[in-house]
């Protein structure tokens, strides 16, 4: 074997010891009274141990459907994993049952949700229910699981927290109901934390410490963290790979610096545009860009690129067929014929 095949095999073995999660041409499918919704359409994406990789696009484009089909939290029926593989550590978890994957669920992956209210059970007390992820998970009796929850509690910065630990969802603000929900998923101290847009419903001065809080807590316990969003801002502050997502497709992929630099997919440069420039702000007077139209019809979307009914750079090439997403610079994929 020449020194060449040797080095390309040890390169190859270590970016697979570096990568935690990969998936690879995901296809979910919904069933409809119209028909079948492609909701995830042949994505392929990888996150690697300890970096954030942010997932970024509008409403629509199937990132929130591509987090939770990784814990598979996504009602089948009436959805389907159609084809593709999600390998966790090596391992494929989509033939896995119900019970195998509650031993993956919050013990080596958790997820924070874009809205806490409608995750935490309002009848139960915040500290019995981490209580109940400890218990199930690490073996801890009532006491010690209570206790835990507790420090986890303090972790992320809620005041008194061997008193708040008696208190219910409802007695919390939107700030503080997303730091227990942020408490609990990470009380079993998981390698991945899936985060769907877990600022959306709050205001900017609490967006900022939630995001402060997840990235303590990642150097913390030294994990990773997949971050759904929809703001470029809040992808360029913390994440150090993006991956822009449209009508259930990668449109591109690079680091973050790369991406915000130099741009490639003309998605990409829209939603660039549209981020407000304060360090500008004051010297030029510049109309913030929209995107016109609208995600298509994942019912029956269009035979060519997704994005081309919206594109100013659309030929007729880009009708014919959908672009493949390749790489056009080390670590920087794109699915654009220009």
């Amino acid at each position: 074997m020449t020194e060449g095949m040797t080095a390309e095999r040890d390169t190859g073995a270590a970016a697979t010891a570096r990568r935690l999660l990969e998936i690879a041409n995901l296809k979910v499918h919904f069933r409809t009274d119209d028909g079948w919704v492609r909701a995830v359409d042949g994505v392929s994406l990888g996150v690697d141990r300890g970096e954030t990789l942010g997932v970024v696009g509008e409403s629509g484009c199937g990132k929130t459907v591509t987090a939770m089909t990784v814990l598979k939290l996504i009602a089948m029926p009436p959805g389907k994993i159609v084809d593709g593989t999600i390998h966790w550590q090596g391992r494929d978890i989509v033939p896995l049952t119900p019970a195998e994957m509650r031993s993956i669920r919050s013990k080596e992956i958790g997820i924070v949700f874009q809205e806490p209210m409608t995750s935490l059970n309002p009848v139960y007390t915040v500290g019995e229910q981490i209580a109940e992820t400890l218990r199930l998970h690490e073996g801890l009796g009532k006491r010690a699981a209570m206790d835990r929850a507790a420090e986890m509690l303090k972790l992320v910065h809620i005041p008194n927290p061997s008193r708040r630990v008696n208190d219910y969802p409802h007695q919390f603000s939107g700030g503080m109901r997303q730091r227990v929900m942020i408490a609990m998923a990470l009380s079993c101290s998981p390698k991945l934390l899936i985060a769907d847009e877990p600022t959306t419903a709050l205001d900017v001065t609490i967006q900022a410490q939630i995001l402060e809080i997840m990235v303590e807590m990642k150097e913390r316990l030294g994990m990773a963290v997949m971050l759904i969003t929809h703001a470029m801002g809040v992808v360029a502050e913390t994440a150090q790979r993006v991956v822009v997502m449209y009508a259930g497709k990668v449109a591109e992929e690079a680091p973050v610096g790369e991406l915000f630099a130099n741009p490639r997919h003309p998605y990409t440069q829209g939603l660039i545009r549209s981020i407000p420039r304060i360090d500008t702000a004051a010297t030029h007077k510049v109309r913030l860009e929209a995107i016109p139209g609208s995600v298509p019809s994942l019912l029956d979307p269009p035979k060519g690129c997704r994005f081309a009914a919206r594109c100013r750079f659309v030929m007729p090439e880009c009708l014919d067929a959908q672009p493949p997403l390749r790489e056009v610079s080390p670590g920087h994929k794109v699915a654009c014929i220009l």
